[in-house]
């Protein structure tokens, strides 16, 4: 599995995105993921494993082929480590996915689903949205990013139901507590808070 990805954008410079390195060893990429409890649960331990290791902010996420539970990408917050406002979890995963299987897209008839350990901020909407996905999973409540300080900008109520009308299952709030928890540890133990503006 790819875990590294760059990007030329001048001459003589580059953005690249990586996984940290814990992600290599810590993830089972054979594993198949049968159930919804199995496959939020490696978002939320992602996110977890992302706090406790120091290696940026208390999200993460995971995309698996529906049919065979088979785990095409994971991602995990690195915008500070990384320098770069845009790498939350969800944006990341979909990187990887698509640079893993060769595609723009993760579209199938089959389908793809993402899992993530808080409901999207307003660019991962778009993002989840444009991947091509067609069910996403969400754990933590926005109100939740928002009690420890982030600001997860404009998401409304229209914008789960711009989802569903587009063809996406969306289910809400799956496994809550567990991912609060993370949320709620990395305030407490002195996690940066990143909002653009501050």
């Amino acid at each position: 599995m790819r875990e590294r990805i760059g990007f030329m954008h001048q001459p003589g410079s580059a953005v690249t995105v990586e996984l940290p390195d814990w992600v290599a060893t810590f993830v089972d990429w054979q594993k198949t993921y049968n159930s919804d409890d199995e496959k939020m649960a490696l978002a939320i331990e992602l996110s977890k494993q992302n706090v406790e290791r120091g290696t940026g902010g208390p999200f993460g996420t995971a995309i698996f082929d529906r049919a065979s539970g088979q785990l095409l990408g994971v991602g995990v917050n690195r915008v500070v480590p990384l320098s770069n406002s845009t790498l939350h979890g969800e944006t990341v995963a979909i990187m990887m996915a698509e640079k893993a299987l060769g595609t723009f897209t993760l579209a199938t008839e089959g389908g793809r689903e993402l899992f993530t350990s808080c409901e999207p901020c307003a660019m991962c909407m778009g993002a989840v949205l444009w991947s091509g996905v067609n069910r996403m999973v969400c754990a933590g409540a926005a109100e939740d990013a928002r009690a420890i300080g982030f600001d997860e900008g404009p998401v409304f109520e229209q914008s789960y139901q711009y989802l569903e009308k587009a063809g996406m299952e969306v289910v809400r709030q799956f496994k809550r507590s567990d991912a609060k928890a993370v949320l709620d540890y990395y305030k407490n133990s002195g996690g940066r808070i990143y909002n653009g503006r501050d």
